[in-house]
């Protein structure tokens, strides 16, 4: 899908002549950091390369580091710990008393009780409890989960509402259940919920910002977290009026009295989820806030509603649905994010300059969010100026984009790197290429040295054998000889009105 790369030296080249070019750039949007007179400033152009760039697969090389100061918890605080620069909350005693006491008590003494992501109770089954990591999960007793052990959860959490979820009042947990046909309880999910601070660091130079940020990320990555986080910075830290949009009480936590980790953001709950677009235009029109949060954007008029919010010059921070950006390119209800897709025809000169068909996609308006982060992992991002990014991959070419990833340096120091790169070169945390890559390069494989080949044996049991034989010959004896082993071929191998059709070309 993405043209191949040069040599290195030639990438190498052309780096030195993007940095140069990105660092004369009056006001590149997504790329200069102010975090203070210490740091220095990020030469990333994350905008498509140009025709010269795209040309010679220009690698941007800019980087920049930058440490990560500690604030630990409070001796006297309870429930929290810190994971190498990151303070997390995560209030765990309160999920733990509605669990069964036999399974509380395994939880508590669990060596990774710090990692517990989330316990599952299904009846018939043993509870298990997962952690954060891949595939990471231990079941806590022998003994299957009863009717018992669900009606003591049940009791201890209280009502479920609409959308099958329920939360401990002043705590970030959330508790879903599972009903059978007849409405029944069958299944319960704890999951954890954290408050965390440290992994705004990451992109705190956008936060001072007016851009509208979305972020990308399978389940489990820390959405939530973060946008949670990103409501305390904008309030408290930058002084905005921050109203979060909360479907489920996920972000401020169940109860009327939000949790203390959204700092001073107003919250507003959403009493049925397929409201939550009325909720947002509502916050628009009757509290005048400068910033909007949401999270779990999913419908179209959801999307709608974020389109109204942001041609009113309110500024918005989102998740979504998906993992990279082409997954939100191709969805046809959220692409309106990215400012639509739509096709275009274009004239005979044009098409021929172009080297495409008369026929292509373009963006169709301005997008709703201007930046866009893929979270691969807590401490592997991919930061995209979405509008130069849908762009240049609706062209054909490859965006530049920013790799923000969080470390531990020689000197135990916590730091954020900031690199630029091509977004077909990025390699993920599993030590893999990209994808995209991958495919492409089947492809080829697949494809070469299959066109004007011989005709060779037939295997009868396999007619079309032959396809794959076929060596370098002219096309007129290979439709010569390919007409003439089909006619050869006995009755019923390619059916009688095959045979006849074949007779006929042939003559």
């Amino acid at each position: 899908r993405f043209p191949t790369s040069h040599t290195h030296s030639r990438e190498m080249l052309r780096a030195s002549r993007v940095a140069a070019t990105a660092l004369r750039s009056p006001a590149p949007r997504l790329h200069r950091r102010a975090l203070g007179a210490s740091t220095r400033v990020v030469a990333a152009s994350a905008a498509a390369p140009t025709e010269d760039q795209d040309q010679d697969r220009a690698l941007a090389q800019n980087e920049d580091v930058h440490v990560v100061e500690k604030t630990p918890c409070a001796d006297s605080e309870e429930g929290c710990h810190m994971e190498g620069g990151i303070q997390v909350r995560d209030d765990l005693q309160f999920l733990l008393d509605v669990l069964p006491e036999n399974i509380r008590a395994k939880v508590e003494t669990h060596p990774k009780r710090a990692d517990l992501l989330e316990v599952v109770l299904d009846l018939g089954r043993r509870p298990e409890a997962r952690f954060l990591g891949d595939g990471q999960s231990e079941y806590l007793r022998d003994e299957e989960v009863t009717w018992e052990d669900l009606a003591v959860a049940e009791s201890a959490v209280g009502m479920f509402g609409e959308d099958n979820r329920a939360g401990i009042e002043n705590t970030l947990h959330r508790i879903s259940c599972m009903r059978n046909r007849r409405g029944v309880i069958v299944g319960l999910t704890c999951r954890v919920g954290r408050a965390v601070t440290g992994h705004v660091e990451m992109i705190r130079d956008l936060l001072s910002t007016d851009e509208s940020l979305l972020f990308l990320g399978r389940p489990g990555v820390g959405k939530t977290t973060v946008i949670r986080e990103i409501a305390r910075v904008l309030s408290d830290d930058l002084k905005k009026r921050v109203v979060i949009v909360d479907t489920s009480n996920e972000i401020g936590g169940d109860g009327d009295v939000p949790h203390p980790a959204i700092g001073s953001a107003r919250r507003m709950q959403v009493a049925v989820p397929t409201l939550q677009h009325e909720v947002m235009v509502e916050a628009i029109q009757n509290h005048t806030p400068e910033v909007i949060i949401v999270d779990e954007i999913g419908t179209e008029a959801e999307v709608m509603a974020c389109r109204s919010i942001a041609e009113r010059g309110v500024r918005l921070v989102a998740t979504a649905h998906g993992q990279v950006l082409e997954n939100v390119i191709k969805n046809p209800c959220l692409s309106d994010l990215l400012g639509g897709i739509t096709t275009v025809t274009i004239g005979d000169d044009q098409a021929r300059a172009r080297g495409s068909q008369k026929s292509i996609l373009e963006r169709k308006a301005p997008a709703t969010f201007q930046c866009l982060l893929e979270m691969h992992e807590r401490t592997l991002w991919i930061a995209h100026d979405v509008e130069k990014s849908v762009d240049a991959m609706l062209a054909g070419k490859v965006p530049i984009v920013q790799m923000r990833e969080r470390s531990v340096n020689d000197a135990g120091e916590e730091e954020i790197g900031y690199s630029n790169l091509s977004y077909d070169q990025f390699v993920g945390p599993s030590g893999m290429r990209d994808p995209w890559e991958e495919e492409k390069g089947q492809r080829q494989k697949a494809g070469a040295g299959k066109r004007h080949q011989t005709a060779v044996d037939f295997n009868v049991s396999d007619p079309y054998a032959w396809a794959a034989k076929m060596g370098g010959s002219s096309e007129g004896e290979v439709m010569d000889k390919t007409m003439a082993r089909l006619m050869e071929l006995p009755s019923g191998s390619f059916g009688s009105g095959a045979q006849r059709r074949a007779r006929k070309r042939a003559r």
